[in-house]
């Protein structure tokens, strides 16, 4: 029997192949006769969980030898006061804003740092990105953060900013919770990257932070020593009891990915999904996405009716078509379906017929 599709945008849809071999070695693993919930996290069973995780992702996003890879906890929304209480240094800080998530993390950051807003797209709505040449950067700031996912709005950078090229010596922040392991980084132009890991990378309690060597050792004095950069990085993410089950389901999950080819594999699986759907929008008088297209998320995908009286008997009908989590975030409306690594092209296509069927049936 076809499970469900599950477009939720987080907690998200996870590999079924991946839930199998999770339930298969639920009471006891590879022998041990522990089940990973139970073992400590500093005994040599689950160190090599880690290890193999770590050393699983690095490869996979090709993460630099001075860049460290922190599991923590807390989602996206700590690491908006963890991140400028490492870095700020107690300065400025630029945003730039492009939807609710952007807009959070700035409203944290203002919290612990002066905040310089260098660019928004609020006027229009957050439906397209600001062009990076009318960025007004500040040329003593601390760091520049950006959403490079806007999980609400489906707005996404399809190439990470050049600061230096912007006149800016400040290293990039970006956060990645939506689009992380779902296409390639450019780590010669980040400074720091974080990340919820419930969208592509597993179960939420993992944090994922990947910052570079340099960043470490300047957290203002106010910051716990749990969420000081240097003091997780100086005890392998270990100082306080990491989220042990969610590092082991992530890594599953990135022995998966890796199985399935890679970055650049799920890459181009992600852009065949995205626009397949975009493209039964656009082609339909019935449906309508407000982003611009240049700026179009591969993973969030928000879309409305025309006639917004039909979204009650829309969601109706695809949740009797298997086709779950489809209601639009509160603040914006309208529908939403999230194509994480995870949702197949199978979800997709099912998806794509409803639409087509709804329209049919109510144009």
């Amino acid at each position: 029997m076809q499970r469900p599709y599950n477009f939720s945008a987080g907690p998200a849809t996870i590999a079924p192949e991946v839930l199998q071999q999770a339930a298969s070695e639920m009471l006891d693993w590879h022998g041990s006769g522990m089940g990973v919930m139970e073992m400590s996290h500093r005994g040599k069973e689950f160190i090599s969980i880690y290890d193999q995780a770590q050393a699983d992702l690095r490869e996979l996003l090709a993460v630099p030898k001075h860049f460290h890879i922190l599991f923590m906890q807390g989602g996206g929304l700590a690491e908006n006061a963890i991140v400028p209480l490492n870095l700020c240094r107690g300065g400025t800080v630029d945003f730039v804003l492009t939807g609710s998530w952007s807009q959070k993390s700035c409203k944290e950051a203002r919290k612990y740092a002066s905040v310089n807003i260098a660019a928004s797209d609020e006027p229009n709505g957050f439906t397209r990105l600001p062009a990076p040449g009318s960025w007004k950067l500040r040329r003593d700031a601390s760091y520049v953060h950006i959403c490079s996912n806007e999980t609400i709005h489906g707005v996404e950078f399809q190439e990470l900013p050049d600061l230096p090229g912007l006149g800016s010596d400040a290293p990039l922040v970006i956060d990645f919770s939506s689009q992380v392991a779902s296409r390639a980084v450019d780590w010669s132009r980040v400074g720091l990257a974080f990340g919820g890991a419930q969208k592509n990378i597993g179960p939420a309690g993992l944090t994922l932070v990947i910052v570079r060597e340099d960043l470490l050792g300047h957290a203002l004095p106010a910051c716990p020593s749990a969420f000081d950069y240097r003091t997780v990085a100086d005890n392998q993410s270990m100082f306080n009891t990491p989220p042990t089950y969610a590092i082991y389901m992530a890594g599953l999950i990135f022995q998966w990915l890796k199985r399935l080819g890679g970055i650049p594999a799920i890459e181009a699986r992600n852009i065949a999904k995205a626009e397949l759907l975009y493209g039964c929008i656009d082609e339909s008088q019935f449906y309508v996405n407000r982003v611009a297209r240049d700026c179009r998320s591969r993973m969030n995908v928000p879309f409305f009716l025309r006639d917004e009286s039909r979204n009650e008997a829309f969601l109706a009908g695809a949740k009797a078509a298997g086709l779950l989590q489809l209601k639009g975030h509160k603040s914006v409306g309208g529908m939403r379906a999230s194509l994480y690594n995870a949702m197949p092209i199978e979800g997709v296509k099912a998806l794509v017929a409803y639409m087509r069927e709804f329209e049919r049936s109510h144009a």
